[in-house]
Order: C-alpha cells, then structure tokens, then sequence
C-alpha cells in the first residue's frame, strides 16, 4: 500500500510540475516593472514567503522518511523541485540588467535622472526612504563586489553581464 501511495504521490508531482508553468506566468505579470521597484528587506521577505506560499500549493507535501508521516515540505525542499531561481533573484538581476542600461544612457537623459538623481524640496519625516541607487548598492555589496561605482562597473559590458549571471545564481537565504 505504501509503494502505490508513494507512486501515486509522485505521479501528482509530476502533474503539479506543469501548474509551475502557470506559476512563471503570474511571477512575469507581477513583476512587471521590477527593475525599477526599490525593494526593502520586509518586502523581500514578503516576496519570498509569497512564493513558498505557491510552491507548496502546487507541490504539496511530502513524505517524512523515516516516520512515513506526510508533513509540510521545507524551504529547502521547495526549492530543489523548482529548479529556476527566486523571484528576489529574479528582480535583482532585471535590476542590475537595467542599471546597466541606465548608467549608458547619459547624464542628459531623463530616465537617468529620474532613477540617479536626487528629489528636490523636503521630504517626509522619518527614515530615509531606499531609493533605487541603494538597492543597486546593496545588490552590488551582497555579490561580492563591494560598494564600488556601479555606474563605472556598468560601462564594461562583459562585467555587468558577469554580474547579472552572479546576481541570479546567489542564494538567497
């Protein structure tokens, strides 16, 4: 009884494997626009938490193997039977793809300038908001590259392409 279980359990899996396709779809419709998005942690997090919420939706839960009870899959899991990087990830390499468009681009242009320059007059009390420079910063410190010129690193096509890829193979804890 435990083998057909087990079988059938699998075969399910490999159906669900399909419902990803419809997963990848509503992940391209909602992050349309992400390379422009200035992300905090929380909404990482929530991103993130987000996603798990529908792997598990599609893949299930498994098989605990030495109880044999069924149990909710870890994040771990989820992410060995989807095989295509996060969404974080995905937002940060369109990102860091875009801001190497944008530093090309030219001081004279306004996409530029909206996205790099600073907002005139006052702003609301509080904390700094996270402007996109910062998370570009922050995206270049986490893969190693400290917080050098990422306007510089973005001119030299073959290192921002490097880059991307690194951006969208990191682990994301």
């Amino acid at each position: 009884m435990h083998n057909n279980t087990h079988a059938v359990k699998e075969y399910q899996r490999e159906l669900d494997k399909e419902n990803t396709s419809l997963f990848l779809l509503s992940i391209e419709g909602s992050s349309y626009g992400c390379e422009t998005w200035s992300l905090t942690l929380r909404e990482e997090r929530k991103l993130r938490v987000f996603e798990n919420m529908v792997l598990r939706r599609i893949f299930g839960h498994g098989r605990d193997e030495v109880t044999g009870e069924w149990r909710r899959l870890h994040n771990e899991e989820l992410n060995d039977f989807y095989s295509s990087p996060n969404v974080v990830r995905v937002i940060k390499s369109r990102r860091m793809r875009r801001a190497g468009h944008v530093a090309r681009m030219g001081e004279e242009r306004e996409v530029y300038r909206v996205l790099v320059g600073k907002p005139e007059g006052k702003r609301p009390l509080g904390n700094a908001r996270r402007r996109w420079v910062d998370n570009i910063r922050m995206d270049l410190h986490e893969v190693g590259y400290g917080y050098m010129d990422w306007i510089g690193l973005a001119q030299d096509r073959d290192r921002r392409r490097t880059l991307v890829s690194a951006v969208m193979n990191f682990r994301v804890p």
